[in-house]
């Protein structure tokens, strides 16, 4: 179905977790830290860690099925899925295995690499595709399994990172649009804050030339770089994408920010005036799951009836890049 439509709305969403659960006090037992150690610094409490015989395409599946069952559509509805992720099964993308495990068979299927902040440059970019008329229902998916690369030696990072995937059901309408505004940025500079990188050895090929050749390496993180970013640009990406919605945050029904840190979640909140009460979290359960965190964040609220029809929601997400986003959404038709 291809119509020009005014803008779209996320009508469905869903998520996926592993069964497997590391605890801090199992942690304790890998590297020298403890549950208060590591609750007090980050909120976390426990992350889902996929089993080895589970793939990033099959989380994001189930995923993406759940999100389209509540749209009351099936796969064969689908357009266009985009997945988000840094860690596709595959280096040249998962997003076509999600496409066949669903059996949407009329859909173009692509991935989209912002790390954390992947999941709302993704819902960004679907907007744009439903906006100018090119297709009509996207499922914007948002995944990643850390733990596949996360040095579990190293204490500073292995106590973050948890695996799980969360996806949302976008389609066009008519009349209005429920995204309300966005805004999104990266920085190249600060790239060296957070990396999952390649490295090589010189293999030569013959006299005179030299490629290289190798694998990606374990998660690196400044942890006090990233704090301090995000403390200071993810408040004033929210406010500038509030500015384009012509909103306050006196408008915002709920804040619902990438899952990293708890001290960060709180201090976002804070600066913007933001109550308690108006914050959804749920990083005491998974840890950052990097873009599935706002997905199954939002999932949970929705299934919960926390968050109702018409409730309007801040999202940002943030991290290596850096890059850092917000979108300002309208829940339901």
């Amino acid at each position: 179905m291809k119509g020009l439509g005014a803008g779209m709305a996320i009508i469905g969403c869903g998520s996926a977790t592993p069964s497997q659960v590391m605890t801090n006090k199992d942690l304790s037992q890998l590297v020298d830290t403890s549950d208060e150690w590591i609750r007090t610094r980050t909120g976390i409490s426990k992350r889902h860690l996929a089993s080895e015989d589970v793939s990033l395409s099959d989380l994001s599946a189930q995923a993406a099925a759940a999100a389209i069952k509540m749209a009351g559509l099936t796969p064969a509805d689908i357009d266009l899925i985009i997945l988000a992720t840094s860690t596709a099964d595959d280096l040249f993308g998962s997003a076509a295995k999600v496409q066949e495990l669903l059996e949407a068979s009329q859909a173009v299927a692509f991935d989209l690499t912002a790390a954390c902040s992947g999941f709302v440059f993704a819902l960004v970019t679907a907007a744009q595709f439903i906006r100018t008329g090119t297709y009509q229902r996207v499922v914007v998916i948002g995944a990643d399994m850390l733990s596949r690369w996360v040095d579990w030696s190293d204490r500073s990072s292995c106590i973050l990172f948890g695996d799980g995937a969360g996806a949302v059901v976008c389609q066009g309408i008519a009349d209005h649009d429920h995204l309300l505004g966005f805004e999104m940025h990266s920085d190249g500079k600060q790239h060296d804050s957070l990396n999952l990188s390649y490295q090589g050895k010189a293999k030569t090929l013959k006299e005179g030339m030299v490629i290289s050749q190798g694998s990606y390496q374990p998660i690196t993180m400044n942890g006090r770089e990233v704090y301090r970013f995000a403390v200071a640009k993810v408040p004033e990406v929210i406010e500038k994408a509030l500015f384009r919605a012509d909103l306050t945050t006196d408008d915002i029904d709920w804040l619902i920010l990438h899952q990293a840190n708890q001290r960060i979640i709180e201090a976002v909140a804070s600066r913007l005036k933001i109550p308690a009460e108006k914050v959804i979290a749920n990083l005491d359960e998974y840890g950052n799951t990097s873009a599935a965190s706002i997905p199954i964040a939002l999932d949970e609220a929705v299934r919960e009836g926390k968050i109702q029809p018409g409730d309007i929601i801040a999202s940002s997400g943030f991290g290596a890049g850096l890059t850092w986003g917000a979108a300002i959404f309208r829940w339901g038709n």
